[in-house]
């Protein structure tokens, strides 16, 4: 298993997963995710398969520390979530998570532009079939919705790259600032832009939150893990130390987090805070020293489990009792203490409690802004910290669990389900216990780390502290309301719809009166045809008459007309095609 690569693992599996049933099926789910994880684990940092295309030399595996990383987390993720998973019984669902993970693997690995774009693009398509398997008419919108957002992106991102390769730019992935001799800041520019909407920064974010709580409960898991993480290992591969990205990030954080605290449904509110936590990765690589960038690329590998967590436990939720609203909830802590134990951990790993792997994380990011002499980023995460707590730690598992009792009777959570969550929460803990297994894997640039000092510990925990009393004490006003939340997708489902609309309206009647004219047109080429045939049969008639020995008189040469001309006829179809390919015969050899 030495050199191969995971992406083409996990596609292997997809196609095999897709043509069985039963308890094969969960056998090849389990076995051949697991078949990946071993894989990256044994990659060894400088294989590299290149491939010969053209011109062009791919490189479509191109292992080193950050790319095995990602490829692990990723293989893992995607082993945890097939076994949540493992109840359903949609094989086209399970074979697009697979292939949706082997794109995100097949970008991490990619060595070159081209093998990202294509691996970018095959993550993207196999994502919208994902929220699609939601089954409902939403998921179906949403869906639509999500393919277009993401077919614009590939679209800024294709024609950043091919700007930036005429322009001399090398095939090899490295970041832009740092290649010599090329001078193209608009092909920076889309480059940029085509990755930042899978990062989800705003104003481009309302895909992720109009589309991810539409999936079923246990695609949701995967699209979490993926879309965005893999734009932030595009940012720390591209543009480290690109300065916009710092307030971009800061946006991202704050604003995830105010939607989040407003938000009633339960997997839109999480949906949120991935954009408030991408916002602190977006940061860090806009700070760029290496402390920054390791806690990135630390903070994905963490929040990639305790967001997975936090979701599959609302997905338990969902699936127990059918409703996703805080006000629709409430007095499940009786009835499902697992989920609320696993749910826990997930919180307070998001929130940054010591010993869970957020505190080893986010913290990192927090400490590059404050020695980089920036005060107002430090401030400003800090607060989006303090929301998280509020909203996730406290708002949703409270409303959820010990709010008003529903009476409901939640239909009894599957033990995969259990089993899924319990070993991501035993990984938080370990990850947050241990954190040097995970720091000795960074190996971004050397850099010396200690969370766990006197000062960090007491000063976190002050924080969260007082954040839970003001949560006491304005309990009433953070209860979820049964409302909906407007976001930048209004843009595109009101004015943009009617847009689309009077366009297509629009269109139609143009093609209408195009047509109309082409018909009259070819209708009156016709009958000048068939009139000058008819005349050239005359003539012919007419000749063969005379070497003939009776001698017939004029009105006898008279021949009935094939045409009464008080009647309308339709032409032919055959002329129509005739004079249709005649003109594209004509216009392809004018080309």
């Amino acid at each position: 298993m030495i050199g191969s690569h995971p992406a083409l693992i996990l596609v292997g599996v997809a196609i095999l997963v897709g043509i069985t049933r039963g308890k094969l099926q969960q056998y090849l789910l389990v076995g051949g995710t697991f078949l990946s994880l071993v894989s990256v684990v044994r990659l060894v940092p400088g294989v590299n398969w290149t491939y010969d295309f053209s011109s062009y030399r791919l490189e479509l595996l191109n292992v080193d520390s950050l790319s095995q990383l990602f490829g692990l987390i990723f293989c893992l993720i995607t082993l945890i979530g097939s076994v949540y998973a493992l109840h359903t019984h949609r094989r086209g669902e399970h074979a697009a998570t697979l292939v949706y993970a082997a794109g995100a693997l097949g970008v991490v690995f990619a060595g070159d532009w081209i093998t990202v774009f294509v691996f970018w693009e095959l993550m993207g398509m196999a994502s919208v079939f994902v929220v699609w398997y939601g089954g409902t008419k939403w998921a179906g919108a949403a869906g639509f919705r999500y393919l277009l957002v993401h077919i614009f992106g590939g679209s800024l991102l294709f024609a950043g790259i091919v700007m930036y390769l005429t322009g001399g730019g090398s095939l090899h992935l490295d970041a832009l600032r740092t290649t010599p001799g090329v001078d193209s800041p608009l092909a920076y520019g889309l480059i940029l832009s085509g990755i930042a909407i899978n990062a989800a920064i705003p104003p481009l974010h309302s895909w992720l939150t109009d589309a991810y709580p539409e999936a079923s409960v246990t695609g949701t898991v995967f699209l979490s893990a993926f879309t965005t993480k893999t734009a932030v290992y595009m940012l720390l591969r591209v543009f480290p130390g690109t300065e916009i990205l710092v307030w971009v990030g800061v946006i991202m954080a704050v604003y995830g987090v105010v939607f989040a605290v407003l938000e009633n449904d339960i997997r839109r509110l999480l949906a949120y805070h991935i954009i408030s936590q991408v916002g602190y990765m977006v940061a860090g690589v806009g700070i760029g020293t290496p402390l920054a960038l390791s806690g990135v690329a630390a903070h994905a590998f963490c929040h990639i489990l305790y967001k997975a967590l936090l979701l599959m436990g609302a997905g338990a939720v969902i699936q127990a009792t059918g409703k996703q609203k805080l006000t629709e909830l409430g007095g499940l802590a009786v009835s499902m203490p697992l989920v609320l134990a696993f749910y826990a951990v997930g919180a307070v790993s998001i929130s940054g409690f010591p010993l869970f792997n957020g505190f080893i994380s986010k913290s990192m990011i927090i400490s590059a802004a404050a020695e980089s002499g920036r005060p107002g980023v430090e401030i400003l995460l800090i607060l989006a910290s303090i929301g998280t707590f509020l909203h996730t730690g406290l708002k949703l598992p409270y409303f959820t669990f010990f709010g008003p009792n529903r009476c409901f009777k939640p239909v009894p959570t599957k033990r995969n389900m259990l089993f899924a969550m319990g070993v991501t929460a035993a990984l938080c803990f370990c990850l947050g216990s241990f954190p040097g297994w995970l720091y000795s894997r960074l190996a971004l640039q050397p850099v010396t780390y200690s969370p766990y000092t006197l000062d960090h510990v007491v000063s976190s925990l002050q924080l969260l502290v007082g954040t839970g009393v003001g949560f006491w004490f304005l309990l009433r006003k953070l209860g979820g309301e049964p409302t909906v939340s407007l976001d930048t997708d209004w843009v595109y489902r009101k004015p943009l719809r009617r847009v689309f609309d009077r366009a297509a309206v629009g269109s139609q009647l143009i093609g209408y009166s195009l047509q109309t004219f082409g018909l009259c047109v070819i209708e009156w080429i016709g009958l000048s045809f068939q009139g000058a045939l008819l005349g050239l049969s005359r003539l012919i008639t007419v000749a063969k008459r005379q070497d003939e020995p009776v001698v017939q008189t004029r009105n006898s040469l008279d021949l009935e007309s094939p045409l009464d001309a008080g009647r309308f006829y339709r032409q032919p179809v055959g002329l129509t095609i005739f004079w249709v390919v005649a003109f594209l015969v004509a216009l392809t050899m004018m080309i």
